[in-house]
């Protein structure tokens, strides 16, 4: 089992600045083996075990660190506030958001120093990239499936270093998580960001991915709430505070107009599918094939000391679910 799985000591580990190490597609066979992959699936795995059958309203622990990272995204959200959109003809990408990214990169490590230990100080340069690189492009003003990958590569991190622990899984998506996707949708539609990537209405969505596979987990064994459900306009309304998926379904109705099934016509066939349990697997294996085997994703993916290009142990690489290359401190239990 490789030694990365285990917690890492901040007081003796070598943190290093992040770097884009998929130049070309044939790189893409690196990445397929490498420890970030498997460390990454199975940080998505786990978490996703951790909030299954759970609602949005769930009661749960909630750490120091969990609350001064929400306290960190509203501060964020208030900066959408303090620099308005400018006047311009253009129908996407506001320049007032590279004015918004920029603040961000000012103020990342200090922000990031507060949110963690002092004792993990020493890793704030390595994971505070990974936060610079979550909320969109700041050159092409877009935001898609890569910058929201980027987040949970940080949350991976911080769990990484211990400054979240096992008590703190379901916090992280129901707290954390949707807290970040808040944010992220005032951005897309303060700043008009492009949508990075998009295949337009054959893509699960136009900028998100995750919060539809976690959002189906929270739904499985649920006693009246069927996939049929979620195109229905008073459920949606209804469940959407309390459901990620539901949530995600709410945002796309607002953004969108016609028919649903023509603006989002991967969702409306998902919603024929019998069960959230098999909507969870189903949007797992594409998000394998859609996101995690793209070129165009990968390319921007930033590989360090916790989350490296190196070549996972060979029995990681032979299993599927890689649910145990998660670090020890996002397993589940």
């Amino acid at each position: 089992m490789s030694t990365s799985n285990l917690p890492i000591s901040p007081d003796d580990h070598e943190f290093v600045i992040p770097k884009k190490l998929i130049k070309v597609p044939a790189d893409m066979t690196i990445w397929e083996k490498s420890e970030a992959y498997f460390e990454y699936l199975g940080f998505i795995l786990a978490l996703n075990k951790s909030v299954q059958g759970k609602a949005l309203t769930v009661e749960c622990p909630t750490s120091p660190v969990i609350e001064n990272v929400i306290q960190m995204l509203d501060m964020f959200d208030e900066w959408i506030t303090e620099i308005p959109p400018t006047e311009q003809p253009q129908r996407f990408g506001n320049k007032s958001f590279r004015l918004w990214h920029e603040r961000l990169q000012q103020n990342g490590i200090e922000k990031l120093q507060q949110v963690v230990p002092e004792k993990l100080h020493r890793a704030v340069p390595e994971i505070v990239e990974y936060l610079y690189e979550s909320f969109g492009n700041p050159t092409r003003i877009d935001y898609g499936t890569g910058h929201e990958m980027a987040f949970l590569m940080f949350l991976c991190c911080m769990f990484k270093i211990g400054a979240f622990t096992q008590d703190d899984k379901v916090a992280v998506v129901v707290k954390i998580f949707n807290r970040y996707m808040e944010l992220v949708r005032r951005l897309q539609l303060t700043y008009r960001m492009e949508p990075a990537g998009s295949h337009g209405v054959w893509s699960l969505d136009d900028y998100q991915f995750v919060p539809f596979i976690w959002g189906s987990a929270q739904l499985m064994g649920h006693p009246r709430i069927e996939p049929r459900h979620f195109v229905e306009q008073e459920i949606i309304d209804a469940l959407a505070k309390k459901y990620m998926f539901f949530g995600c379904i709410k945002f796309i109705s607002k953004v969108k107009v016609g028919p649903f099934a023509e603006h989002s016509n991967q969702l409306w066939n998902i919603s024929a599918v019998p069960s959230w349990f098999k909507v969870n697997s189903g949007l797992i294996n594409m998000y394998k094939a859609e996101v995690l085997a793209k070129f165009p994703v990968i390319q921007h993916v930033l590989f360090g000391s916790l989350l490296p290009i190196k070549a996972a142990c060979a029995a990681a690489v032979g299993k599927e679910s890689c649910q145990d290359q998660a670090p020890q401190s996002s397993r589940s239990q």
